[in-house]
């Protein structure tokens, strides 16, 4: 994806200070996850976007992380740091808050760690980590902690805070595929998050950006730093054409955008949405949205599959293959066939029942059903936006 300059002048250099206006709960009690619903305003900017494109957001880290670095740094948080590319110093603080990622330290940061530890038994356990012998302890001890977990565990290392900093990567912005379409929500942008929550070494953890949106990012005020990125997934030209598509978990996300922009321009090809999550009763996003797309016709068909509401698991894919024969009828007649969610299994799993419904029942032969998935990538009628 590319965020190209817009006419508005905000981009990726130039983020826009837009405002949360809503942030709802979208899984229920009781659900394994916690996927969130954002709304974001970015009336006044002159923004816009496509169905498909995706929202950059800039987080920043938690207060109480960036504080326990400095009092473990011995900072004030006032001393200035140099980061690279910058044309100035800035306060440690500053930069520690906003400007660097404060997880997944590498081997660099234990060769520091090992060349300043006053410590012998503290030196012993980080020469013991550096032997060539330990890579496979090592990668282990490294997936367990982030920067603020080493500096506890070898306070006698100690560093000057340009050098600390110097071990850290810039925070990147996350992208979030946009839930919305600009026909509805011309000064809006909806996003469907997954709220990153876990544990590793005694410490609770977050995603960066997740928990920002879900956590910090106050409702209302204007600061926070956004910018569309652009896609080349988007709904079919041709409003007569049929769109298949499959977006389990937050994968839907660009879908709702999908059926809201087709309904609202006035599309006449029918669409069919494959969702999946883990249980219906707590998990099915937007559930209060499907039937009235169902109701106005703007939904032909909704297939769910609530991978643990029963004994054996049930996914989008077998979805697919459940209804292989009226799958073909669409893509035969020019239907285009969308993926969003999980690159790692879903996306293969998906790809791989699309290829056999192609080759059974267009009666073609394995090697004929991938020329015929290929045309269609070429004709973009097969388009996936899978992470």
């Amino acid at each position: 994806m590319s965020s190209t300059p817009d006419p508005s002048g905000f981009s990726k250099d130039n983020p826009f200070p837009a405002r949360i206006t809503e942030n709802r709960l979208l899984t229920k009690p009781g659900s394994g996850k916690e996927t969130r619903h954002i709304v974001v305003s970015i009336a006044g900017s002159g923004i816009g976007y496509e169905p498909g494109d995706s929202l950059g957001v800039y987080p920043s880290n938690r207060p109480s992380e960036v504080d326990e670095l400095l009092a473990r740094l011995g900072a004030t948080g006032a001393e200035p740091v140099l980061l690279p590319r910058a044309a100035a110093a800035l306060p440690l603080r500053e930069a520690l808050a906003g400007r660097l990622a404060l997880a997944a330290p590498t081997r660099k940061m234990i060769e520091t760690l090992a060349a300043k530890a006053a410590d012998p038994s503290e030196k012993a356990r980080l020469d013991a980590l550096l032997a060539p012998e330990a890579k496979e302890a090592l990668t282990a001890f490294l997936d367990e902690r982030e920067f603020v977990d080493l500096l506890a565990e070898f306070p006698s290392a100690r560093l000057t805070p340009q050098e600390f900093v110097d071990h850290l990567r810039r925070l990147m912005p996350r992208l979030y595929s946009i839930a919305s379409s600009p026909r509805v929500y011309p000064q809006e942008v909806h996003l469907t998050v997954a709220i990153v929550r876990y544990r590793t070494n005694n410490r609770d953890r977050v995603g960066v950006a997740s928990s920002y949106l879900a956590d910090r990012a106050p409702l209302g005020v204007a600061q926070v730093p956004v910018f569309v990125s652009n896609s080349h997934f988007g709904v079919p030209e041709d409003g007569a054409r049929d769109a298949i598509m499959v977006g389990p978990g937050t994968g839907v996300a660009p879908f709702r955008a999908f059926i809201q922009d087709r309904a609202a321009s006035g599309a006449k090809g029918r669409n069919w949405l494959f969702f999946g999550d883990q249980h219906r009763a707590t998990d099915f996003l937007y559930e209060d949205e499907w039937p009235k797309f169902i109701a106005a016709g703007h939904l032909a068909r909704l297939d769910t599959a609530f991978s643990r509401d029963q004994a054996n698991k049930v996914y989008v894919q077998d979805r697919m293959r459940e209804s292989a024969a009226e799958l073909w009828a669409w893509i035969s007649a020019g239907a285009h066939f969308y993926v969003c969610g999980d690159a790692k299994r879903m996306a293969k799993d998906v790809d791989k029942a699309l290829h056999d419904i192609v080759s059974s029942q267009g009666a073609l032969s394995p090697e004929q059903a991938v020329e015929y998935v290929k045309q269609m990538k070429k004709d973009r009628r097969y388009q996936r936006d899978v992470y």
